[in-house]
């Protein structure tokens, strides 16, 4: 074919670059998945050996969109410029060192994709952040320290904070030409109004590393700070999340957990039970005597229970009172619902097993007038 047939100019570009520009897109849009995995399994090869047990799909997902995103960025950067016109067209000019400057669609464009360009590379960057932060989990949900769950969390946010921080002056720098040391020690009272406002988040951020210093509790422990109860799920750079029993998620400021009164109810060995049970007074002592002990003897073999009293407590109303105290191994809270319960099915057992009561409320009718029913031992 005639060279002179894509010499042809329409619009302001010869048909040629419109070839170039379609087949560029064409080709970015066909092979960026191809291409993004092929660059996913050639990093993956530098953490091979830090990643020996995580599996390569792993990698691949995280890194497969933002190299996706990259290379049609690029793609698209790469075709635009095999165009001339309307690149050329002047945006609007400014005076920069009583110099008369232009700025043309062109240079418009290539400032905005040297900012998507940038941000996909910073993108890459958090991914594989997320990725080693993975590693670093699995290996500790394999190690009985507690303390590695909640430290990698926090690390994992750190270094993403720090990622972001860069970028953001990267983009300042290199996308609007700001010089970044002068913005910043430019900022003068603003500055200081800033790190006024600034001063709650700095202190929650001084008090999560407090809490990785002291370790007053670890992911999974059950804590209650000034009357609020819950097990930590994670600690992170301006809060602490709890769950709840009942499965609501607290969010607590890490200053209020450090300067508040904490709980650490997991490093506890034992649960303190103590409750009370009201007998009939028809009950005779004889049996009341046989009840306490018969509870306090399951009490005692009970393989979960320790450091049990059963005593008669005290006249009540309308009722013999006894209490019941005794300690349960520090063990998951639903096992220890459970031997509650068993507890609780026992004492019925064997109140009824000789031939009493549980007292409840009653009342006497006098000359018309309700009474409480007089204690009568």
């Amino acid at each position: 074919m005639d060279n002179s047939f894509f010499e042809q100019v329409f619009w302001g570009n010869t048909l040629r670059a419109y070839c170039m520009f379609g087949g560029i897109i064409l080709l970015g849009l066909l092979f960026k998945r191809i291409v993004s995995r092929f660059l996913s399994q050639l990093l993956f090869k530098l953490f091979k050996k830090f990643a020996d047990e995580v599996r390569i799909e792993t990698f691949i997902a995280l890194l497969l969109k933002p190299f996706e995103f990259f290379i049609s960025v690029s793609s698209l950067y790469l075709a635009i410029n095999q165009l001339k016109h309307p690149l050329e067209v002047v945006i609007f000019t400014y005076k920069k060192a009583k110099i008369t400057e232009i700025f043309t669609l062109g240079e418009f464009l290539d400032k905005l994709f040297l900012f998507f360009i940038i941000l996909s590379i910073f993108w890459i960057f958090l991914r594989i952040i997320d990725f080693i932060a993975h590693v670093f989990m699995y290996k500790a949900a394999k190690s009985d320290n507690k303390a590695d769950d909640q430290l990698v969390p926090f690390l994992k946010e750190l270094f993403k904070f720090i990622v972001y921080f860069i970028g953001f002056f990267v983009l300042l720098g290199y996308v609007f030409e700001v010089n970044a040391l002068s913005l910043i020690t430019g900022l003068g009272i603003g500055g200081i109004a800033i790190a006024l406002a600034a001063k709650e988040s700095l202190e929650n951020l001084i008090g999560s590393f407090t809490i990785f210093i002291d370790k007053p509790f670890t992911v999974g422990d059950l804590v209650k700070v000034d009357g609020v109860e819950g097990t930590i799920e994670k600690v992170g750079f301006r809060s602490t999340i709890l769950r709840s029993t009942d499965k609501t998620t607290i969010i607590i400021p890490n200053r209020a957990m450090i300067d508040g009164v904490l709980e650490n109810l997991t490093r506890r060995n034992y649960r303190r039970v103590k409750f009370n049970i009201g007998i009939t007074y028809e009950t005779n002592s004889d049996i009341l005597k046989r009840i306490i002990v018969e509870i306090n003897a399951f009490l005692t073999l009970h393989p979960h229970t320790s450091d049990n009293t059963v005593t008669f407590d005290s006249f009540g109303d309308s009722a013999l009172n006894i209490q019941v105290l005794y300690l349960v191994e520090n063990i998951d809270y639903s096992e220890y619902l459970k031997i509650k319960e068993e507890v609780n099915f026992k004492v019925i057992e064997l109140v009824n097993q000789h031939g009493s009561e549980f007292a409840y409320p009653t009342q006497r009718t006098v000359g018309g007038e309700k009474l409480k029913a007089p204690p009568t031992p």
